[in-house]
């Protein structure tokens, strides 16, 4: 009934194939794993899925490529760690 995942014990929910039922945890199973047994359990749900399978409202969609556009301008706007140490070299002598 249980494996490890980065060091925690999680419950395992079994998926066999589209022909075969899904063996689900019950609230009692859930409710006897420790908080940091739920957490990884959440993570390795998290981490089954595909990006495709997590659809963005337009909101959340405008907000990424944002930031992306963001992430793309900072960095060519960005110093070089020599650049910054040699700045940071000529402050702090």
């Amino acid at each position: 009934m249980f494996s490890f995942l980065a060091g925690f014990p999680v419950a395992s929910c079994l998926i066999v194939s589209d022909s075969h039922p899904m063996q689900i945890l019950t609230h009692n199973e859930l409710a006897r794993l420790t908080p940091p047994e739920r957490l990884a359990l959440i993570s390795q749900l998290w981490d089954s899925l595909q990006d495709e399978n997590v659809p963005l409202s337009l909101a959340q969609q405008a907000e990424l490529d944002s930031r992306l556009a963001s992430l793309d301008r900072d960095r060519r706007e960005g110093v070089s760690w020599a650049d910054l140490k040699s700045e940071l070299a000529r402050r702090c002598p």
